[in-house]
Parts: C-alpha cells; sequence; structure tokens
C-alpha cells in the first residue's frame, strides 16, 4: 500500500524590496520613491514591480495553486495591497494591512485566499525598542484555514543590521521580545496552538524563541546574498503542531535570480542595483514556503 503527501496549505514570506505607491504620503519620509525624488519612481515603474510581485506570487504554489497565505515585507500602504489583489484577483486573494510607525512607510501585510482561509481578527502589535522609540509594527492575524484549523499568525520585519550586526543586535532581541509574550499568550489560553512566525528576521537563524522552532536552523537554505555571501535571514518559526506536519525550501527559480558578475554565481535578481533602476527585477531576496503535509494511505 502506497503513502501519497496532501498539501493541505501553502504559505509564502517575500520581502518584496521597497514596494512603493509612487504618491506622497505626507506622514512619511518617501521621497525618495515619488515621481520626482532621486529614484524618479513612476507609476510605469510601480505597475511593473506589482506585477513581477504577482507574477512571483501565482508561480511559487504547487500543481498551479497559489499559496493561501502570503506573508510580505517592504509594502508601503494599502494603495499597494489593492494594487496586487487586483492583479491577483482570478485567485480571489484579500489583504491585511495596518500603517506602521516606520519613518519610511515601510510596513508589513498578509495576502489570503478568501476561499481557503477566514480571517478572525488581526491586529498590529507595537515594538518599542526603548521608552519613546519604536519600530516597524508586528502584524497579528488569527484566522481559520481550509475551515477546518485555526492559525495564529505573526509578519515581522525585524531591526536592520545597519550600524553593525552586533551593535544592532539589542534591537532585534527587543522585537523578538515582544513575539516570545505574543507566543506565551497564545499558548497560556491555547496549549495546544498552532503559531507561524514568519518574515525577514535580519539575521541567521537561531532557535531562540520558547515554545517554537525555527525551521530554517540546520538547513542549507539560502533567500539573500550580501557582498557575495548568502544566507537565509527570512524565516519561519514554528510552533509544535505546525512543526511536525511542515516542510520548508527557498524559491529560487533561474528567471527569480541573475548572474553575479562581481563574486560569482547567482543572486536574486533585484529592482535596484544602488540608483541604477534594473528593468525586470524583482527583490534582493527570495521567497521563502512552508507546506503543512497530511499523510493519506
Amino acid at each position: 500500500m502506497s503513502t501519497f503527501l496532501l498539501i493541505l496549505f501553502t504559505l509564502m514570506s517575500y520581502n518584496v524590496e521597497n514596494f512603493f505607491h509612487p504618491e506622497h504620503d505626507s506622514l512619511k519620509n518617501d521621497y525618495e520613491f515619488t515621481v520626482d525624488g532621486t529614484r524618479h519612481w513612476s507609476y510605469t515603474r510601480y505597475n511593473a514591480k506589482a506585477e513581477a510581485i504577482a507574477r512571483v506570487i501565482v508561480n511559487a504554489g504547487e500543481l498551479n495553486n497559489p499559496p493561501t497565505l502570503v506573508g510580505l515585507c517592504e509594502v508601503e500602504n494599502e494603495a499597494c495591497c489593492k494594487k496586487l489583489t487586483y492583479l491577483l484577483r482570478n485567485c480571489q486573494y484579500d489583504y491585511v494591512h495596518y500603517e506602521s510607525p516606520d519613518e519610511r512607510g515601510i510596513d508589513v501585510a498578509m495576502l489570503y485566499r478568501k476561499e481557503q482561509f477566514e480571517v478572525l481578527s488581526s491586529r498590529p502589535v507595537r515594538v518599542w525598542l526603548d521608552s519613546l522609540t519604536h519600530t516597524r509594527d508586528i502584524l497579528y492575524v488569527k484566522g481559520v484555514v481550509n475551515k477546518s484549523d485555526t492559525l495564529h499568525l505573526m509578519v515581522c520585519h525585524l531591526p536592520s543590521q545597519l550600524g553593525g550586526t552586533q551593535a544592532s543586535a539589542w534591537k532585534r532581541a527587543a522585537a523578538k521580545k515582544v513575539i516570545q509574550g505574543l507566543t506565551d499568550s497564545i499558548y497560556t489560553i491555547h496549549p495546544q496552538a498552532k503559531i507561524i512566525v514568519m518574515g525577514d528576521m535580519n539575521g541567521e537563524p537561531t532557535n531562540d524563541i520558547q515554545g517554537l522552532t525555527n525551521a530554517m536552523v540546520g538547513t542549507k537554505m539560502m533567500s539573500y546574498k550580501y557582498k557575495g555571501l548568502w544566507s537565509c535571514i527570512d524565516q519561519f518559526y514554528l510552533s509544535p503542531a505546525i512543526d511536525s506536519t511542515a516542510t520548508v525550501r527557498v524559491f529560487d527559480a533561474d528567471w527569480l535570480q541573475e548572474e553575479d558578475t562581481k563574486y560569482l554565481g547567482l543572486k536574486p535578481k533585484r529592482t535596484w542595483v544602488g540608483y541604477r533602476y534594473q528593468k525586470g527585477g524583482f527583490s534582493d531576496h527570495l521567497p521563502i514556503l512552508l507546506y503543512t503535509l497530511n499523510s493519506t494511505l
């Protein structure tokens, strides 16, 4: 008797690299990515960027079935989310997004296929670095997938390594302390909860959140290349109820990459190389995918 693996649902996490709307937001320092800004971010370039992201999402699923859930990093605002769901309308995606306190307007968001996932509640979770300073919010979404399992999801974009890895480590530690607190509060009410934390962690994979396992620890998966060195700063943290049925991989299709003429090999085909716009680019990150599996005889 043969055993088959049935994919219950697919989840994608993707840092889409500066997906800005060209219109200036008076509350944000987004001048760089406006029509008159230093990058001359036109509606033509904006539309091309949106279409590139949509192409990745559609092609990331197995058997022509795009991911049920998509966590996004570096999305400026709700208009960007609306643009993506319009382009992906045949897949019936909707979105969850809140404006974060990021100075430039860099937010996280989540797309979900309405026929496969029902949002029960959502909220932004503020991350304070100290008593006066905060960074990007964490997006928390609770919902039911395939009318059966309740999921607790967190989409994160932790503080960067600007200023040096060690010098900025305390900022990421502060953000993970918030993730830990939210995880603990969920477990207090639901000890067998299915929790997935996803996003750009801006650091190497480590098992540093109690009650969750970092799915990238011990693997050779690579999603980001900086100065010739590959790493996997895009990660999934999973609760035991998810970890026991999940498998992860990097979506590294050839068309998402290009030749690395300086450091050799391949690298993600990004939208910007410094201040030079690269037509046909996608992002400086590769997407990561999580599949939850069920064995059937």
